[in-house]
């Protein structure tokens, strides 16, 4: 029987070099792998019959076979090769920014992303504006001669104003009838008494930053304009999309490659080093037996049609601040 499986081809926008991996079900026998590269497929066929199948790639990705180098097994991974493109068209810029998903002048809903529940139903603004950098008070003392004058000003936006963080939204919640539970007391400024809580699933939302403005995180909530119907999206996807976003917007903002990601008590869980934001994923889903073990993604980036997904990418070395490790 053949081991078919499927394929992950690695493109770096901006050069002509690309890795492409072949998956497979299980370790083909110690035989010789015939392997066959044209410009628009690579197959790889053992004594048992055909292993994988690379076909019907993206019209834009074409494969140099005479520059094919680096060819090696690795057990219980696959094939690992390098090969040169035959200039792909450039891609069309399709950077999302974070402030691309208000307008002025548009009405919109906000949704809980973990359960779907309505947060703020049906809001128009009429300004939305971007916030200064999170850091900018600590850069006041390198331009001013004198105390801070700005140390006792805060930004609050007016009902019809949105105002746009690097990753939050500052909100006015007066009159506002889809407001979800915040035990903020007046007299205790806690972090706990500041959470801002879903009704329904009781996910932490934001945290409220005076008696009239709340703060929402972008990894909690989802914005659609009004006349748009909601549909769930993967937790993990949502994830990985807005982690993704920010890294981008940031990096390419403030020339800034290295993060930190805090969790709402301020504790640091992991640590980001942004290496490039201009990967092109492309792979192939191979058999269906396959799929749930050897797809990249596993079950939350299914391509919507056809053997072959097309993914934007970013690329980072990353290291984890957890049960004890790498406190400094």
């Amino acid at each position: 029987a053949g081991m078919a499986g499927g394929f992950l081809l690695e493109i770096r926008r901006g050069t002509q070099s690309a890795l492409l991996v072949i998956r497979y079900e299980a370790d083909p026998p110690n035989s010789a792998l015939d392997v066959s590269v044209a410009a628009d497929r690579l197959t790889v066929r053992s004594d048992g019959g055909l292993v994988a199948a690379a076909a019907a790639l993206p019209a834009e990705v074409r494969l140099d076979p005479s520059s094919t180098r680096g060819l090696r097994r690795l057990p219980g991974d696959g094939l690992h090769l390098r090969m040169r493109l035959r200039r792909p068209p450039p891609p069309a810029d399709v950077a999302y920014t974070l402030r691309e998903s208000l307008k002025p002048q548009k009405s919109y809903v906000f949704y809980c992303q973990s359960c779907g529940d309505i947060i703020v139903k049906d809001r128009k603004f009429l300004r939305v504006l971007p916030l200064p950098s999170e850091n900018w008070s600590a850069l006041v003392e390198e331009w001013c001669c004198h105390p801070n004058p700005f140390a006792r000003s805060t930004l609050h936006p007016q009902h019809d104003d949105c105002f746009l963080g690097d990753t939050f939204f500052l909100l006015n919640s007066g009159n506002e009838l889809h407001l979800p539970e915040s035990p903020m007391c007046c007299s205790d400024k806690s972090k706990e008494n500041t959470r801002v809580i879903c009704k329904r699933c009781r996910t932490m939302l934001g945290e409220t930053v005076s008696a009239d403005t709340i703060k929402y995180y972008v990894t909690e909530v989802i914005i659609r304009p009004s006349e748009e119907s909601f549909s769930p999206t993967p937790r993990s996807q949502f994830i990985q999309s807005m982690v993704a976003q920010c890294l981008v917007e940031l990096s390419s903002a403030k020339s800034t490659f290295r993060f930190t990601v805090k969790g709402d008590d301020g504790k640091i869980y992991i640590l980001i080093w942004l290496l490039n934001s201009d990967t092109l994923l492309v792979e192939s889903l191979g058999s269906s037996s396959s799929h749930s073990v050897f797809t990249l993604f596993g079950d939350i980036f299914m391509p919507s049609s056809g053997p072959v997904g097309t993914w934007n990418a970013v690329k980072v070395l990353y290291q984890p601040c957890i049960k004890s490790r790498n406190k400094e």
